[in-house]
Formats: structure tokens, C-alpha cells, sequence
């Protein structure tokens, strides 16, 4: 464990500036490094999540997962572990309906890539779209102001489309065991804040923001070896259930459901 001391002027150092620097930049730069060594890379990448879910009548509902590697559901086994394909088979369930799915999510995503996935989505806008976003931000150190900035006005975009939008706020990142100390302090600090920017340009745009760090974090800690996948660092299918537990509920409102 770190010295308290130590953890306070990353701490502090990150609210003043909004960044790192110096011989601290340095510090968790190394730290950064171990970290992904230590996470490694899965073997297994999650398939594309699209297609038609559900059974019913009528016109079938469209639901849009744009994103990072959460809204990918990188870190599960099979097809149907996939975040996207639960969402859809349980709105298609509650509605009664069918649900056509299309995951324009991309690993590796910051806020930044987020205009160009809603671009594509607004081609045929969708009856809901979820976004999960924030992880990357983080880690590339964006600014929280713009990230929280350049989400509200993506949400703003695909409500004026007519869709409905929920937001899977940036997880808590202070839950990866393989991120040393104190750069996992920063990142929880970090995390929290930038979920925090999100939450209030998410309803100012119209949206409905879902807090996955204060609703799944204990959940992560307590249970880290369910509740992450080989990595270490994506959810693993237990994880990604968890997370559509509390997003279904949302996620159905904000169709209309």
C-alpha cells in the first residue's frame, strides 16, 4: 500500500490539473505499464453482436449499443453471453416484440470516436441506444470536462433523432486488482469524477444515465475472480449480467416499454 501522502499529491495533483506530469507522470506511466502486462490480452474476442431477438408481433424495436469494449462485451465466451445480445433478448421479452440489435460499439473507444459510431447509427435511428463509455477517457488521460461535454451533445443528437438514450456511466476503474497503488487510487478518483461530469451532461441532454461504478463496484471488489474475465480487466459474463441487471430496467423505459 502506498503512503497516504503519496496518494494524496497524485490525487491532488489530477483535480488541479486534470492531468499528470513530472516525476508522478512518471510513477503511474511505469505502474500503467506493469498493469497491462498483467492484465494481458484474452485470446478470445467477443463476435459482433447483431441481429433479430425475441418473438412477438408487430414492428420489430431497434436497439443500438455504441461504445467501448463493454458495449463490444469483450471478455465473454460465447455469442450468448454478450451484453447487447442480453439487452435485446430481455427487451424483446418485455415488450412482447422482436428487437433488432446493431452494436456499433468499438473497443478501444474514447468519447472522442463516439461522434462517428452515432454518425453511422443516425442513418436509421434507433428506438433506443445505450452507450457505455468513460473506461478509455481514463486511461488516455482525456479531459473530464471535454468528455463529459462531448457525451452530452451525442445524446442530445440521438434524442433529436427521437430515440431514446441510456448511459452506462464510466465504471470504476480503482477495481482492477492488477493496477498498483497509487495509480488505482487515481484511477477510482478519476472514474468517479469523470461518472460524476457525465451523469449531469447526460440529463441536461435528455438522457438517462445508469452509474455502473456505484451500483456493480462492491459487487467487482468483493468478487473479482467471478466477476472479471481471464484479463483480469473486462467483465466476464457473470460481470456483463450483473451490468444488464440494472440497465434492462432503463433500457426498456427509455423504448417506451
Amino acid at each position: 500500500m502506498p503512503g497516504l501522502r503519496q496518494v494524496r499529491a497524485a490525487v491532488m495533483a489530477l483535480g488541479a490539473v486534470g492531468g499528470l506530469s513530472g516525476a508522478l507522470f512518471g510513477l503511474l506511466t511505469e505502474q500503467g505499464r506493469r498493469a497491462r502486462l498483467a492484465i494481458g490480452v484474452l485470446e478470445h474476442l467477443a463476435p459482433a453482436a447483431n441481429g433479430l431477438f425475441g418473438t412477438g408481433t408487430g414492428e420489430p424495436l431497434h436497439l443500438a449499443v455504441l461504445g467501448d469494449s463493454m458495449g463490444v462485451g469483450v471478455g465473454v465466451e460465447t455469442f450468448e453471453q454478450l451484453p447487447g445480445v442480453l439487452l435485446a433478448t430481455g427487451l424483446a421479452e418485455e415488450a412482447g416484440r422482436p428487437v433488432r440489435l446493431d452494436t456499433l460499439a468499438v473497443s478501444g473507444s474514447t468519447t472522442r470516436d463516439l461522434p462517428r459510431q452515432v454518425d453511422v447509427v443516425l442513418e436509421s435511428p434507433p428506438t433506443v441506444a445505450l452507450i457505455v463509455i468513460g473506461a478509455n477517457d481514463v486511461t488516455t488521460r482525456m479531459s473530464i470536462a471535454e468528455s463529459a461535454r462531448l457525451l452530452g451533445s451525442q445524446v442530445a443528437r440521438l434524442r433529436a433523432a427521437g430515440a431514446g438514450v441510456v448511459v452506462a456511466t464510466c465504471p470504476d476503474l480503482g477495481s482492477v486488482l492488477p493496477i498498483a497503488q497509487p495509480l488505482r487510487t487515481v484511477a477510482r478518483q478519476y472514474s468517479l469524477r469523470l461518472a460524476r461530469a457525465q451523469r449531469a451532461e447526460v440529463f441536461k441532454a435528455g438522457g438517462t444515465p445508469v452509474g455502473l461504478a456505484e451500483l456493480l463496484s462492491p459487487e467487482f471488489v468483493a468478487r473479482p475472480a467471478d466477476y472479471f474475465s481471464r484479463d483480469r480487466f473486462h467483465p466476464s459474463a457473470v460481470g456483463y449480467a450483473a451490468a444488464v441487471a440494472v440497465l434492462l430496467a432503463p433500457v426498456c423505459a427509455a423504448a417506451g416499454v
